[in-house]
């Protein structure tokens, strides 16, 4: 490869998630990786970190493997795309959120920085929605604003909990401040 790594998992996600929407819109699904790791690129954070977030929903959302993403992107990469994917698609929404919220609390530092980075842009996707469809844009998800909250302001508490070095911590500080635009509500 002569371009940097980024450039290639940019390619990559690009045909992965070829011909995908973000939930309920005409946005194409490869903005909200890009956003992810874009936020870690300007807090400083590494490539590596990056590239994860770029491919952090290739295995879950796509037909690539883990197996592809070690081979072409290495072992740490494969690690935080598996540990930033929900393991059983087959599970209640709750139960995913939950394994998300309960992985988290225990995660290393690159995986939370890579989650964060997924979140902020989640986040941040729903309050514009927010400001443009009032309630109704809590329809396009597969929960409400009640167990939407709840899931938000557990992840806030993780992060806030885990992340108090930099750039995590103003990473964090910025995810809570983005869930109570959303939902209205300091953080406890």
């Amino acid at each position: 490869m002569d371009s940097p790594l980024i450039f290639f998992a940019i390619q990559f996600a690009a045909a992965a998630h070829s011909g995908q929407y973000r939930k309920g819109t005409r946005v194409p699904y490869l903005i909200h990786p890009m956003r992810a790791a874009a936020t870690l690129l300007d807090a400083g954070c590494s490539e590596t970190l990056a590239v994860a977030a770029i491919l952090h929903d290739t295995v879950e959302d796509c037909s690539v493997t883990y197996g592809q993403i070690r081979s072409l992107f290495g072992e740490q990469v494969e690690e935080l795309v598996r540990g930033a994917s929900e393991p059983d698609r087959a599970a209640t929404w709750e139960e995913r959120k939950q394994h998300t919220i309960d992985l988290l609390r225990s995660a290393n530092e690159d995986l939370l920085l890579v989650a964060i980075a997924d979140k902020i842009d989640n986040i941040r996707s729903i309050r514009e929605d927010f400001a443009l469809r009032g309630e109704t844009a809590w329809t396009r998800f597969k929960r409400g604003r009640e167990q939407q909250h709840w899931y938000y302001e557990s992840l806030a508490g993780v992060f806030l909990d885990r992340l108090h070095q930099e750039p995590g911590a103003r990473l964090a500080a910025l995810f809570a401040a983005e869930v109570r635009a959303v939902f209205g509500m300091e953080h406890p």
